[in-house]
């Protein structure tokens, strides 16, 4: 029989200082993001307007507006205004990583063959991932001096292709103002597209790069002894293994793409007068809550959590599409072998054989 001095030590617990590690975690995450997440909720179902209006409840009316509109002209700015910006924004997210998840994975298999002997490796890794590590405000001030309307005109990109007369000039007007080449509709839109892309793609890469690099490499190996080729390595064991990680790429690029705000809202000479082209739901967001005439908060508070539930069921989708079939298929078969062993073990009254 144990003493009590060893049952004492037995019952000794340190889970209590591993729970004063994460507190202040927990803190943080309450009053700056689990709190402004339920406040958002709570603002969905007011008013818009004076500071009487912002504490009426109105209750589905805003999102009724956003949705759906109404005879109001005002409230059908509204609804019309919400649509384009999310239109704008699956065209910002969709340009941006189709080309980046496919020169992500091009560089992370170029990477990681073995057979490659690609001097300078570790060097190209950190250059491309450095634009990762840039602020966003840095980036869109570089390329609004380069390709869009800075201050004393338009960009210098657009100064060069006007001298190499690939962009035209009014010929009633003495300034550059009327060249609008890279500040046009889908050129603006391609220039963002651009600019995520390249900030990102590093990232991106890295993280397929990992996925690769946990491939156990005895199926590579055989894969060689059998002469395939690298097109049916690829399409044969990475691609197929690599889908937990392509799941997670697509999430959170989904989330990151629907939540663009700072590259559009900063690619103009003036930030507060977004074009609509560029104008994503997050930038529909701020202007309506930080509007100086009226603040609208109700509307940008039901914007708010119409985004957060559609970016819940298209991450649904995508886990379910991305989702490892032939681990669902022998989940199944081990349940049905437990289901079919307990229906046999009742047969014999409970007792297995």
């Amino acid at each position: 029989m144990a003493s009590a001095a060893q049952r004492r030590i037995k019952s000794i617990s340190y889970a209590k200082y591993g729970y004063l590690f994460i507190l202040p975690f927990f803190i943080v995450y309450f009053i700056f993001q689990l709190w402004p997440l339920i406040n958002t909720f709570i603002i969905s179902f007011k008013g818009n307007g004076n500071a009487e209006a912002l504490e009426t409840y109105v209750g589905f009316d805003n999102y009724k507006a956003i949705l759906f509109g109404g005879e109001n002209r005002a409230i059908k700015m509204v609804h019309q205004k919400f649509l384009a910006s999310l239109v704008n924004t699956v065209i910002l997210w969709v340009g941006n990583f189709i080309p980046q998840i496919i020169l992500s994975l091009s560089l992370a298999v170029w990477f990681t063959e073995a057979n490659l002997k690609i001097p300078g490796k570790g060097f190209f890794k950190i250059v491309m991932y450095l634009p990762n590590i840039i602020t966003a405000a840095s980036v869109a001030v570089l390329f609004l001096q380069l390709c869009g309307e800075a201050e004393n005109g338009p960009g210098a990109l657009n100064l060069l292709l006007n001298k190499m007369g690939v962009v035209s000039q009014d010929a009633t007007s003495e300034k550059y103002d009327t060249i609008k080449f890279i500040t046009g509709v889908w050129q603006s839109r391609g220039v963002v597209m651009f600019i995520q892309t390249w900030m990102w793609f590093g990232n991106t890469m890295i993280m397929l790069m990992s996925g690769i690099q946990g491939i156990n490499p005895s199926l590579f190996e055989a894969a060689a002894i059998d002469g395939a080729s690298s097109g049916q390595v690829f399409r044969k064991i990475t691609f197929p293994l690599l889908s937990p990680i392509m799941a997670y790429t697509l999430v959170t690029s989904m989330i990151g793409g629907l939540q663009m705000f700072d590259i559009p809202y900063l690619y103009h000479k003036d930030p507060n007068k977004v074009s609509d082209n560029l104008k994503t739901v997050a930038v529909y967001i701020y202007e309506y809550f930080h509007d100086i005439v009226s603040p609208k908060m109700g509307y940008a508070g039901a914007a708010s959590v119409i985004l957060f539930f559609i970016t819940l069921v298209l991450g649904c989708i995508a886990f379910y599409l991305t989702r490892d079939k032939d681990e669902i298929a022998k989940k199944k078969q081990r349940k049905k072998i437990a289901q079919q062993a307990k229906r046999e073990s009742k047969q014999f009254g409970g007792l297995s054989i």
